[in-house]
């Protein structure tokens, strides 16, 4: 395809939104957001599609790119959608379900609407350079049951504009904080991923807005035994984290913080600490870090979050400067201390880019 006259659908379609973005001749670019609510299930994600094709007027894409959770054990950061890449995607529906089927629907309402070429890119493959010791969980290697590591597009996004921010520290030791309804942490060396916190699933690693992070399995045992599967599986992905911290106030992290009562308070230290203890688990690993980079959501838009992770972080040369962390400007780094940054999330960026190198 000539990529100087094409038009590019960009469907992101996560765990609590769905953000499309529609670059022209990509040359400019339209954004859409529009909430999700689990409870509304298949029908209030076929509303969603129903307005951004409203939304969208004239406009008709000539390719669609689309954000895949998981992409399983393939390398490849982006494949053209063919049937049996479709049936290839269904077959691990399994390992993220509370964003899987979703993506899979969106790719069939876009079909629906538009007779174009799809292409799924993959949150997992920014991943695939983890060395061994990252990828192996302690378990018989018979089930063939491993870590993947998530949010790698953003994080990919993340690495191509870290030297425009950071200069050469960029292919150092780098922590990147990926904050929001999802969330987890990529420890980047040479621009790669070495390890990050979300594991087989997305519902490992630290607490999110409804998922618990990682748990011991003998928590999971109990439950297992007091809840059928169903009920079991929506308190994972829906009913743990933030949420279960605050004793259903909210997984919403803005309004959190806006509370006064004792359970939101809680639920944020909560958070904080896990953060904290992430990044530190990280430069554990490598021996120091260089540069600790915030994005998504809630690292974009929580000044007080940040000075909560950052706090306890000055033995490591962490230490933020609070007027520009107030401001939220792009370096937030106290003189003389090591890069803090904040760089916002452009998954939607990113996928364009894989599109044009696979169209």
């Amino acid at each position: 395809m000539d990529m100087a006259a094409l038009n590019v659908l960009v469907i992101n379609c996560g765990s609590s939104s769905v953000k499309a973005s529609f670059f022209s001749d990509c040359d400019s670019r339209e954004n859409f957001r529009y909430t999700l609510n689990h409870f509304d299930g298949y029908q209030g994600l076929e509303k969603v599609f129903k307005q951004l094709r409203d939304d969208l007027g004239d406009k008709y894409p000539d390719v669609v790119g689309h954000r895949f959770v998981h992409g399983g054990d393939v390398s490849e950061n982006a494949r053209l959608v063919t049937p049996a890449e479709r049936e290839r995607l269904e077959s691990i529906t399994h390992l993220a379900p509370l964003h899987m089927p979703s993506n899979l629907r969106a790719l069939d309402f876009c079909s629906a609407y538009f007779s174009v070429p799809q292409i799924a890119c993959f949150d997992t493959s920014f991943h695939y350079t983890m060395p061994e010791l990252s990828r192996r969980l302690p378990i018989p290697q018979e089930f063939g049951i491993r870590r993947y590591g998530f949010h790698g597009l953003n994080y990919a996004y993340i690495a191509k504009k870290l030297p425009d921010v950071i200069g050469d520290i960029a292919h150092k030791k780098v922590v990147v904080a990926h904050l929001g309804s999802g969330a987890s942490l990529c420890l980047m060396e040479n621009l790669k991923s070495v390890d990050t916190t979300m594991g087989y699933t997305p519902a490992g690693g630290i607490a999110m807005g409804t998922r618990s992070g990682d748990l011991d399995p003998g928590v999971m045992l109990t439950l297992a035994e007091k809840l059928p599967l169903e009920k079991l599986r929506n308190l994972v992905f829906h009913g743990m984290g933030l949420f279960a911290l605050s004793e259903g106030e909210s997984a919403d992290m803005q309004t959190l913080l806006s509370s006064n009562t004792s359970n939101a308070k809680f639920a944020v230290e909560y958070f904080c600490q896990q953060v904290r203890a992430a990044i530190g688990g990280l430069v554990s690993k490598i021996g120091g870090i260089d540069a600790l980079i915030f994005s998504a959501g809630i690292g974009e838009h929580a000044p007080v979050i940040r000075e909560k992770i950052c706090s306890s972080l000055e033995f490591l040369g962490i230490e933020m400067d609070e007027n520009a962390n107030k401001s939220s400007l792009l370096r937030i780094e106290r003189r003389g201390c090591k890069p803090i940054a904040i760089i916002p999330a452009d998954e939607e960026l990113q996928i364009l880019q894989l599109v044009e190198q696979l169209a």
